[in-house]
């Protein structure tokens, strides 16, 4: 629940800051980094193909946006990613590390916010944010600074106190996304991040994004905001009935027309 499973077989997550450091996952890549390796992607769900042969890699300082109708299968290959879901063919990396063969530390390294966030509603914001410093082996200075700093830019620092069950659901995505900052993941990964954010928290959401990319992380999120895609990303991918049909350097998928006009394009193709 929450952000992602953080339990793999029932093992907590023991890869540490100071763990993933020695080990070099902690390790601020050089640009042209691949964060994420999508290889011949295939997901079925009995007769119905939801994702079919994808291939897509995402680099450290990449801000990627993945766009689709429903039903196209964005979530599909998020939870993929994330380890949430087992798929039925291809090979997931993230940092160069296997998600099968390495789910845990994979997890490690990685943050996952869902559209609708599923947090335990029976524990106070600052428990939810301790449960998970705890399971991602946050050191507990750095985890103070961390929730202070983010609770401080989302204005949720009054409220850390009150039950989760007492959060509107813009509250809930907010806690969420400083839930997925503590353990600082080199890969971020988001299913329609700005649902239930007001202006100002969306505002601050891709200030972060482009903190967090210029220090050598990636953020691959999915959206249907179109104009947001645009003005955010360095780099789009559409995907069409769990084909991929674009991708790479947003100036490169758009060409002189606007995203939008792509996408119809893409859509009004599918129709004939």
């Amino acid at each position: 629940r929450g952000m992602f499973n953080p339990l793999d077989k029932g093992r907590r997550i023991c890869y540490h800051e100071t763990e993933r450091r020695r080990m070099g996952v902690c390790r601020r890549s050089a640009m042209d980094d691949k964060v994420l390796e999508i290889q011949h992607l295939t997901k079925r769900y009995w007769t119905k193909t939801a994702v079919d042969d994808l291939n897509l890699d995402v680099y450290a300082g990449d801000i990627y946006g993945f766009i689709g109708q429903n039903g196209a299968g964005k979530t599909t290959t998020l939870r993929a990613v994330t380890g949430i879901l087992e798929f039925d063919a291809g090979e997931i990396r993230i940092a160069g590390n296997s998600v099968k063969e390495k789910p845990v530390l994979c997890k490690s390294i990685t943050a996952y916010i869902p559209d609708n966030p599923d947090l335990y509603e029976y524990l106070t914001g600052i428990q939810y944010l301790n449960y998970l410093g705890d399971i991602f082996g946050v050191e507990k200075v750095l985890r103070r600074e961390r929730v202070e700093k983010y609770a401080d830019m989302f204005r949720i620092a009054g409220d850390l106190g009150s039950l989760i069950s007492a959060y509107s659901h813009g509250m809930k995505q907010k806690l969420a996304i400083i839930g997925a900052l503590l353990h600082e993941p080199k890969l971020m990964v988001l299913d329609e991040p700005f649902v239930g954010l007001d202006p100002e928290a969306a505002f601050k959401l891709k200030e972060v994004f482009r903190e967090m990319c210029a220090a050598g992380s990636a953020i691959f999120f999915s959206t249907h905001v179109l104009d947001v895609a645009e003005k955010l990303c360095n780099k789009i991918a559409i995907i069409k009935q769990g084909k991929l049909v674009a991708s790479g350097n947003i100036e490169d998928v758009r060409g002189d027309e606007s995203l939008e006009s792509v996408f119809m394009e893409v859509l009004e193709n599918d129709a004939r």
